[in-house]
């Protein structure tokens, strides 16, 4: 590796992948060198269109293959957005090829392609990271911290996390995310990822022993072989009494929200995956008190809002920057972290036990 930039190359131009162009050139420590699509044109239209709004500091190569994007000498990093569905091939290529790689999620169609994935990346010494933004906000540090101290609302019991959009029915119909050969687990890897990843996050990163889950409802595309989650909610338990919920959906209007019970009070927040546009991330801690006095019953509100300066997007704090600036850190100093691709197996052995259960109409499996 030359100079002091991690060199990017993009393997798709999937719309996700404009706002990791901007990350990139924001991390402080990274450039994007190549876009790969199925054609020149299409990868260099991208390029064009992105460098109208953020340029790189170089020029940037359009390039019509994904594996001759692979195998260039000016590209250290993968950045793979393909659907889940062909993430596998490119990136045991890019691993076979010395590339580290950051893959979106739901990372594989199952856990046994996962650990193959991380597996190999981990044997050609290249750092592998799934792409959820928020595992590098500092929010989620300060809330972390919180519950580990017990300080806000005390013993954690119950975990609630809600992500849902109100898809139309061109989505419906049209959306890969409703195509069972694209995208197999449809909301579930789209939206209920990042449900269990925050669910992880707040048990303080323990496994839970048993699932049960359901699709509500089954989506089908047009062109798809068959069904997709397209609303789903599952129940996880821990071996310590904590217990879990989700709900994830694509017929469901706009809400990531977050929800944890504790014995002396209970915490929220409103946009725990994609903040709101603002210059701070905020959380709400609440400790209600119902007092009783004879005939006067009063149930007291306590809230209180906390919040940290960090930026919902394209700026330098904000979590998708931490996340590229990051891996790149990674890359340039050549120390893999190991913690990452442990969150990807955890994430998806999770996602793969509420497919079990589904499949056998919600009865409890373990994890």
């Amino acid at each position: 590796m030359t100079g002091a930039l991690c060199r990017w190359g993009f393997l798709s131009t999937a719309a996700i992948a404009r706002k990791n162009w901007k990350a990139v050139r924001l991390s402080g420590n990274g450039r994007v060198s190549a876009v790969a699509s199925r054609s020149v044109g299409k990868a260099q239209a991208f390029i064009d269109e992105c460098s109208a709004e953020v340029s790189q500091p170089q020029d940037v190569s359009a390039v019509g293959s994904y594996a001759e994007l692979i195998e260039r000498e000016d590209v250290d990093a993968i950045y793979i957005p393909l659907p889940t569905g062909l993430r596998k091939e490119w990136v045991l290529a890019a691993a076979k090829a010395g590339k580290h790689v950051l893959v979106e999620k739901p990372v594989a169609n199952n856990l046994q392609d996962a650990q193959e994935m991380v597996e190999a990346c981990a044997a050609a010494g290249v750092q592998f990271m799934d792409g959820v933004m928020f595992d590098h906000s500092k929010r989620l540090a300060e809330v972390c911290k919180l519950l580990e101290s017990k300080s806000a609302i005390g013993n954690l019991r119950r975990i609630s996390t809600h992500f849902s959009f109100s898809g139309d029915n061109s989505f419906q119909q049209s959306n890969i995310r409703t195509d069972s050969n694209l995208e197999p687990h449809g909301c579930l890897g789209d939206l209920g990822w990042y449900c269990i990843r925050m669910t992880l996050w707040a048990a303080g990163l323990q496994m839970p022993t048993h699932v049960t889950a359901r699709t509500v409802t089954p989506l089908q595309g047009k062109d798809s072989a068959g069904q997709v989650p397209g609303e789903f909610s599952a129940e996880m338990q821990f071996a310590d009494g904590l217990s879990a919920a989700f709900y994830c959906s694509f017929l469901t209007s706009n809400q990531q929200t977050v929800l944890l019970s504790g014995s002396d009070g209970y915490l929220t927040v409103d946009d725990f995956v994609m903040p709101f546009y603002d210059a701070e991330a905020s959380w709400t801690e609440h400790g209600h008190v119902l007092e009783i006095e004879n005939c006067r019953w009063n149930f007291r509100r306590h809230s209180h809002r906390n919040a940290i300066a960090e930026y919902a997007s394209g700026e330098p704090n904000s979590s998708e920057v931490n996340m590229v600036r990051t891996f790149g850190q990674c890359v340039l100093e050549e120390t893999l972290d190991s913690r990452y691709p442990e969150l990807t197996i955890m994430t998806q052995r999770i996602l793969d036990a509420c497919r079990r259960s589904d499949a056998a109409d919600g009865t409890r499996v373990e994890v």
